[in-house]
């Protein structure tokens, strides 16, 4: 190419620029935020080592923030232990979680079931079940899992805590009554609504490879107490609804954060920190803050309070 090529091509340009009507690019409207939830999970109320006066501090924190959240949610474990206790113990733990809750919070709750508010003093089916119903009065639960939508979100809550066949202690997954119940329930969800899961056992998590001696002979150990069981089953149902954004969960006492197949799995640490003995590892006694917007994002921050 000669000097008269190179000036010929420049002046075919600009002619062709000149020729262009130029536009102003239009605003995007940035996305609002609809909804924030703080998440509250395992409190471990119990009458000592000053559980009540932690969970008190939590509960002031929240509510003193000058960004407001709208709503609470317990992610389970309210209470220290039931699993083998006498009732009357059990009773005191509840009453110490209600005595704060009424004193203490103005917000509005959900709640979701965890392992340590099940009563059974007899590992059989029917005294799991009991248990598990006492701890639904206590959370002031119709069902053990359950939707609803708010704000433009659906949130679905779960039940991760289930029997063993025989009766004995728990395993974590969703018996088949509830997951076709879930079915039914992501189905009848607009397309264009998006979807926020909580369960009190992590679905999915990393932070479960951290809890206790979990590799030996090569192999990487993680019960089915940990994480979910049927953590392969939920991940492909969860895959056919793009719609589903995130999931919360708590149980591990530690904070983590998976995205897989276009999900947020968040593992929201625990307000007794180490059983209200300062941290477990390295995660200092708090709760999150989740941020959910109109356009289907999410936030999800840890606050050490």
């Amino acid at each position: 190419m000669n000097r008269r090529d190179v000036v010929r091509s420049m002046s075919m340009g600009l002619a062709a620029l000149s020729s262009t009507k130029l536009t102003a690019a239009q605003p995007v409207a940035a996305k609002q935020r609809v909804l924030r939830i703080a998440h509250l999970t395992d409190i471990h109320m119990q009458p000592l080592v000053g559980a009540a006066k932690g969970f008190e501090k939590c509960l002031h924190h929240v509510q003193n923030l000058p960004d407001k959240p709208d709503l609470i949610i317990n992610g389970g474990d309210a209470i220290m232990e039931a699993h083998g206790r006498g009732q009357n113990s059990v009773r005191r733990q509840w009453q110490l979680y209600q005595d704060v809750l009424r004193n203490e919070n103005a917000m509005p709750i959900l709640s979701c079931i965890g392992n340590h508010d099940i009563w059974c003093k007899q590992e059989t089916k029917t005294h799991f079940e009991d248990g598990r119903n006492w701890a639904m009065d206590e959370l002031q639960l119709t069902t053990r899992y359950f939707s609803l939508d708010r704000n433009g979100w659906h949130i679905i809550v779960l039940d991760s805590v289930q029997p063993k066949p025989d009766g004995s202690w728990y395993t974590a997954h969703l018996d088949d009554e509830q997951y076709h119940w879930l079915e039914a329930d992501l189905k009848a969800v607009s397309p264009e609504t998006p979807i926020l899961i909580v369960s009190h056992v992590p679905i999915l998590a990393a932070c479960v490879f951290f809890d206790g001696q979990r590799f030996t002979g090569e192999n990487w150990n993680i019960p089915a107490r940990w994480m979910h069981s049927d953590t392969i089953r939920l991940t492909s149902l969860f895959h056919t609804y793009p719609n589903i954004k995130s999931a919360l969960s708590g149980h591990i006492h530690l904070v983590d954060r998976v995205d897989y197949n276009g999900i947020s799995y968040f593992c929201n640490g625990a307000v007794s920190g180490a059983w209200w003995f300062g941290k477990y590892h390295h995660t200092a006694a708090g709760y999150a803050l989740v941020d959910l917007y109109d356009d289907g994002s999410v936030t999800n921050t840890y606050v050490n309070y």
